[in-house]
């Protein structure tokens, strides 16, 4: 992907993601190691399991079977660790863009800025409410063209990183569920099972995401070094 220009604008309203745009896809990074993490440590707990069932549970070595629950608690803490201190960067993110097409095109802002921040933190809303505020930003910081015409920019790495976010979410709840009501061998097999799949829908997630923030921070850096802005 090429570089985005510097992030200039006479308008000091505006303020430059870029900082925050590099440190939320690093994270993102991270989160999606953890989730590579978790997926190794879930092999190795059906792996394990797996051999046991196949002799009966004869074979089942208890020391080895805590090494491997204790290491597949730490990756799920490491994971856990890793998504707040991404979140947190991500929201401070999503709020700079939001202010920015605040500047760029009010009237194409469906709510007002402190629900950038806000959205996230309302039960089942949350569901909604980001992609709504999601949209109006990336329209805003789309439209480029010097006469003040919309340029029209496909609005696929926002869908792709906001469907896999919310599914990705809502399995990772329903299998971290299944696993934590699991009590016989056969039941933590298959309930790890279910975690693998959301550990890689997980990674999945990460790498939409990084996209989207990507492709949204260049396009600010290109709207703003434009200098056009629609009268408010």
């Amino acid at each position: 992907m090429p570089a985005a220009p510097p992030f200039a604008s006479p308008q000091q309203q505006l303020r430059s993601p870029d900082g925050l745009a590099k440190a939320v896809v690093i994270l993102l990074a991270v989160c999606a190691a953890a989730d590579l993490l978790a997926v190794l440590a879930g092999l190795n707990i059906r792996s394990l399991l797996g051999d046991a069932l196949g002799s009966g549970l004869a074979t089942l070595d208890d020391a080895e079977a805590n090494r491997a629950d204790n290491l597949y608690v730490a990756s799920g803490v490491l994971q856990l660790l890793v998504m707040l201190a991404t979140g947190i960067v991500f929201i401070l993110w999503f709020r700079r863009v939001r202010l920015n097409a605040e500047v760029f095109d009010a009237s194409m802002q469906q709510m007002k800025p402190g629900w950038a921040v806000g959205a996230w933190f309302v039960p089942i809303a949350n569901l909604v409410l980001p992609r709504r505020i999601a949209g109006g930003i990336w329209t805003a910081s789309a439209q480029t063209h010097t006469d003040g015409s919309w340029r029209t920019v496909s609005v696929a790495p926002v869908n792709l990183w906001w469907w896999a976010w919310v599914c990705s979410g809502l399995f990772s709840r329903y299998a971290s569920q299944q696993y934590m009501k699991a009590e016989g061998a056969q039941e933590v097999m298959d309930a790890a099972g279910r975690m693998l799949l959301s550990d890689a829908f997980g990674i999945v997630a990460a790498v939409f995401a990084i996209l989207f923030v990507r492709k949204l921070t260049r396009m600010q850096g290109e709207r703003a070094a434009l200098g056009v802005y629609p009268l408010s």
